[in-house]
């Protein structure tokens, strides 16, 4: 349809395909069809009318990141280059345009730096504007072309005949001179010179951000940046100029900010300035420099002298704001206060200084519904769970102040409240219990309608609650919560909260919620779905009234649980869709009904010392055999295919865990927790029944000294550290096997099984999403005919492929480089059977390949010397940032046929019917 469009008559319609070329991309981002597009998008652009050209330069421009994948880059280049010949300087500034955009693939094409350079003396304006564009595109891709050209844009920006307007229109490109010390530096003493030469508003503004782009470049002459020295002009934009590059540099090199720099071009300036924006701007800074090395840096220098960190510019001037009737100079003066607290190596009273400061502006925000009221909160919360993290003293104070400031606040300071509430006794559990009683009060009054504003306050509070009763929810608080869902609630505000509870282990109240949902929904899928919900919560719920020593008990708890769990992976089975097939969801709970069969199975095994104890010639048996497991009978077979079940359980955990690659940090540590328990039980049989000799504690250290992000996290590590300290004390008073061991076996299945499971975020929800779509080639004409090789010939596998990202990119871990790994294995063999080694039937390479524009592109070399078909396997995976493999897939198979080549197989006849040979082939080598 496009094709038939740019073969249109109409202007229109030409048009129209045009634009569509983009989405176009989007679908499908490979070589082969970006190539031929744009070689006619090229074609276009040579034939077509103005309008037509600047479509095209458009379409060009939003596919930047395709560029690259233009295979005939010279074709496409001389088609476009054509209309640099035209007479009309419309028409060549829009080609000027199209190679300053094309200057990332052809950086360094000499006829273009030429046309570039002579458009520059043009007499046309608009030809000239798109040389400079096109000129400032090239400085930045190539060295050559900046330094070439660096002599004579000073020379037009120096020149008296340059109008004042194009001047400002050439400066910026100076910011592209960064490539070599020399040119940085020409190209800084130009820009003073400039600064000195033309005092004008406009042109120190453009030069001076010229003049910070460029540092910031080049990471020269940071501290000594001259924007710094306009802070004292009397241009108000001058000055705002100046704090927004400061803000940049801050950013961008926060290292190279020397103690001067904060205190005379900002302290001193920010307490004696007063013109509220100005200061805000430059609180702005301070604010950004305070959370890096900076302000380290800053007390360093200021601990050598004899002013102490309490009575420092910095300090006082951070103080001053916190009470500042403006709420955002107030906002940066917390957020200063409180880094200044958290990073000051001294034990001064900044601490309370920061808390007084946060509450007061938490009582001038909280009433207040404004957006900008909002923003000042939030920040002042983040800034205060951030010091109390560091220092857990100050929390009870403050936690006391918030319940107290929640019943006067309005709805949307409440919801911020309660997230700050619930990080705060996540980090101190401790404080649950006082507050409970406050916040039961509160949900009881909490809602009277259906706004958004107040179902986001049942579901925060709801979630403050279930923090602090710590999985253990009294009739009363389940009844207070039901009141008002069923008063005001939406059904998706129910769901919320049941999800929260299913995270934070709350199953009974969660699974009466799902239960309530199930036949609220349109979709057979989501009713599946939900009912799959309520039947994991009451899975869960059976194993929590597990008590210590019954294990019988525990046994019929893991039966119940299990029937729960069948029926909910049926209905998890049925939930899923194409578009989304639930894959980790379906994986965790297949992994966790094992777990729970594996810990049943091996309280059976132990209860089965008790009903086969070992014989009494146990001993003269493992004696003669020279085994000393014989001494304990038949349990020490059947503890070791425990322990073996185990862990496997925990390489199938280990799998799960690598490739959940999009899930977030509390969805993996709940996974490697899951592991973990697995390879701790594997370790407590081998350390009390097979091998208690050879069992190590070192290698599993103290889990005491791992700082926990959760309450599930807390329980797992406090069992952990409580089940190893047991057995390293039974292994070391008892040999094995008796019931003490048997017992204490018994006693670590039950403490997992006490701790209830909590279902993390990437269970319901994917906040990232990331695949790759691969594609090879040779590929096969139909998917089931296999790709033709001769065995003498080596075949070349080019494998490309693309990175598709969800709407939030990179959002907990992005992608390094991409591993692909090549495997074949020969499937059926064609030819004379004899034995042929192994490393002749398979391939298997491995290349790491980093994306381009989320692209990638790689090729392979097989060796089929065998007759027969192979399977050819290429399974792609991520590699992150800190360098953690992730296995994401995918997997994509093509089958290859070896054939004989013609010469071997006429050699091969004529043997075989003993007539004469033929004459060797010739070769390049034939007549030496």
């Amino acid at each position: 349809m496009v094709s038939r469009r740019l073969r249109s008559g109409k202007l229109g319609e030409q048009c129209e395909a045009v634009v569509l070329f983009p989405k176009l991309f989007q679908k499908y981002p490979f070589p082969i069809l970006i190539n031929s597009a744009f070689l006619k998008l090229a074609d276009i652009f040579r034939l077509g009318n103005n309008f037509l050209r600047l479509c095209v330069l458009k379409v060009t421009q939003q596919s930047e990141k395709h560029l690259e994948k233009i295979l005939n880059v010279d074709e496409f280049v001389k088609r476009v280059f054509s209309v640099i010949h035209s007479n009309d300087p419309v028409a060549r500034a829009i080609t000027l345009r199209m190679l300053g955009s094309l200057a990332s693939i052809i950086p360094e094409r000499k006829n273009a730096h030429h046309s570039i350079r002579q458009s520059l003396d043009s007499h046309d304006n608009v030809e000239v504007e798109a040389a400079i564009f096109a000129a400032a595109s090239f400085s930045a891709q190539s060295k050559d072309f900046a330094a070439g050209i660096c002599n004579k844009v000073s020379e037009m920006i120096q020149g008296l005949d340059t109008p004042v307007e194009l001047k400002l229109k050439l400066i910026p490109m100076l910011q592209h001179m960064h490539h070599d010390a020399s040119l940085a530096s020409s190209s800084r003493e130009l820009l003073q010179n400039l600064v000195n030469s033309y005092p004008s508003t406009p042109m120190v503004i453009v030069t001076l951000h010229t003049f910070t782009q460029l540092a910031a470049s080049s990471l020269i002459d940071i501290p000594k940046q001259h924007c710094c020295c306009h802070l004292n002009d009397p241009r108000k934009a001058v000055k705002r100029l100046a704090i927004n590059d400061l803000k940049l540099l801050a950013k961008k090199a926060p290292h190279l900010w020397i103690r001067e720099n904060t205190q005379v071009t900002l302290c001193e300036c920010a307490l004696t300035s007063p013109y509220i924006s100005l200061k805000l701007g430059m609180l702005a800074v301070i604010s950004t420099l305070s959370g890096t090395i900076a302000i380290k840096q800053y007390f360093n220098m200021t601990g050598t002298s004899s002013v102490p960190p309490r009575l420092t510019d910095l300090v006082k001037l951070a103080q001053e704001c916190c009470y500042h009737s403006n709420l955002a100079v107030a906002a940066h003066g917390v957020i200063v206060l409180s880094n200044i607290a958290i990073s000051c190596p001294e034990k001064v009273q900044l601490e309370q200084d920061t808390i007084l400061g946060v509450e007061s502006l938490l009582m001038l925000c909280s009433e207040d519904s404004s957006p900008s009221a909002q923003a000042t909160l939030k920040t002042a919360l983040t800034s205060l769970v951030k010091l109390l993290k560091s220092r857990p003293h100050l929390s009870q104070s403050v936690v006391e102040f918030l319940l107290g400031q929640l019943h006067l606040s309005c709805d949307s300071s409440r919801v911020l409240m309660c997230h700050a509430l619930a990080a705060i006794t996540t980090h101190l559990p401790v404080l649950g219990d006082g507050m409970l009683g406050d916040l039961v009060d509160l949900y009881r009054v909490a809602s009277h309608s259906s706004t958004d504003k107040q179902q986001e306050l049942l579901v925060s509070l709801a979630t403050v609650i279930f923090v602090a009763s710590q999985s253990s929810l009294t009739a009363e608080v389940k009844s207070v919560i039901k009141q008002q869902l069923e008063n005001v609630a939406n059904g998706w505000t129910v769901y919320r909260i049941a999800r929260q509870a299913s995270r934070m282990g709350c199953h009974e109240f969660s699974s009466e919620l799902y239960q309530s949902l199930r036949t609220r929904v349109a979709s057979e899928h989501f009713y599946f779905w939900l009912n799959s919900l309520k039947e994991f919560s009451q899975a869960e719920q059976c194993l929590s009234h597990v008590q210590d020593g019954d294990y019988s008990g525990a046994m019929s708890a893991i039966a119940e649980a299990l029937r729960s769990y069948q029926k909910g992976i049926a209905s998890l089975t049925a939930a899923s869709t194409p578009l989304s097939p639930l894959t980790f969801q379906c994986e965790f709970i297949k992994l966790r009904i094992d777990t729970l069969q594996a810990l049943s199975q091996l309280i059976c095994t132990c209860n089965s010392l008790k009903t086969s104890p070992p014989p009494a010639i146990a001993t003269t048996i493992a004696l003669t055999s020279g085994n000393e497991l014989q001494r304990c009978g038949r349990i020490s077979m059947q503890m070791k295919v425990c322990m073996d079940e185990f862990r496997s359980l925990a390489a199938r955990y280990a799998d799960l865990h690598q490739s959940s690659f999009d899930a977030d940090y509390a969805t993996l540590r709940n996974v490697e927790l899951q592991q973990q328990s697995c390879l701790l039980v594997s370790h407590v049989i081998e350390a009390l029944i097979l091998d208690p000799q050879a069992a190590s504690f070192q290698e599993y250290g103290t889990p005491d000294s791992v700082q926990t992000e959760s309450e599930y996290e807390r329980r797992m590590m406090s069992v952990f550290n409580r089940v190893l300290e047991e057995v390293e004390g039974l292994t070391k008073k008892h040999p094995p096997v008796s019931y003490l061991h048997t017992g204490c076996l018994c006693d670590a299945v039950i403490a997992l099984l006490k701790v209830p499971l909590s279902f993390q975020r990437y269970f319901f929800q994917k906040l990232q999403s990331t695949s790759i779509k691969l594609a090879l080639s040779p590929s096969p004409r139909t998917p089931s005919e296999p790709i033709p090789v001769q065995n003498s010939q080596q075949l070349t596998l080019k494998v490309e492929g693309v990175v598709q990202h969800g709407s939030t990119p990179g959002l907990f871990r992005k992608i390094q480089s991409v591993c692909l790994n090549v495997t074949s294995v020969l499937q059926s063999k064609t030819g004379p059977d004899f034995k042929i080694a192994l490393d002749a039937k398979t391939n298997e390479i491995e290349q790491r390949v980093e994306p381009h524009n989320d692209y990638f592109s790689t090729q392979f070399l097989l060796n089929f010397s065998i007759l027969g078909t192979h399977t050819v396997t290429v399974e792609a995976s991520v590699v992150d940032e800190s360098g953690t493999e992730w296995k994401t897939g995918p997997k994509t198979t093509v089958s290859v046929k070896s054939l004989e080549d013609p010469y071997s197989q006429q050699l091969r006849h004529q043997l075989q019917q003993g007539g004469p040979q033929p004459p060797p082939q010739r070769g390049p080598y034939t007549r030496f």
